[in-house]
């Protein structure tokens, strides 16, 4: 049975050229190679080994990389999540309309409103914890800050019948209670 090479191991690729891996699965070798980029080869495939590495071979895939950047972005950046909306309101309107009848109505896609939705408790998220890591704030402060950004969740409730799993909804300080 042939070596498998751990994440690092350098090669000689008859076709490919010299190489780097840079992940390895049960099947396949990924290999950065100095003239021909990103390859997949085959651990069976035949090449030179130049050095081995003596590391243990890292069974985190790129998909579990990517996966844990998104929820890094996703935490520190505010970047949001995917949200769906409850299907009875796709494709609807919410209409503003003044009790002046001289005046006009507003009609707004309810997609659009629920996305602003979202997007302000993704910033409330966010807010929270650069309120909790910073490290010039007092301990008191924070709980203060952290108080108020609460009480902002419960006036959103109202709007928790647009969501359509109810993980997603709005929480106040009696849901928390």
């Amino acid at each position: 049975m042939k070596q498998i090479l751990g994440i690092g191991s350098r090669i000689n690729h008859p076709t490919y050229g010299k190489g780097v891996i840079t992940n390895v699965t049960a099947k396949m070798y990924w290999v950065t190679f100095i003239e021909n980029g990103l390859e997949t080869i085959d651990i069976d495939e035949d090449f030179e080994i130049i050095e081995a590495a003596e590391d243990e071979v890292d069974s985190v895939s790129f998909y579990e990389v990517e996966r844990s950047l998104r929820e890094i972005l996703k935490k520190w950046n505010g970047i949001s999540e995917i949200v769906p909306i409850a299907d009875k309101w796709k494709g609807g309107t919410i209409i503003l309309q003044p009790a002046d009848s001289n005046l006009s109505s507003k009609e707004i896609p309810i997609d659009t409103f629920f996305h602003k939705i979202v997007m302000l408790r993704d910033r409330l998220r966010v807010m929270e914890q650069k309120i909790n890591s910073n490290k010039e704030l007092d301990e008191s402060l924070k709980i203060d800050l952290q108080q108020y950004i609460t009480r902002c969740y419960g006036s959103l409730t109202t709007f928790n019948v647009l969501f359509k799993s109810n993980s997603q909804n709005f929480k106040g300080e009696r849901a928390s209670k």
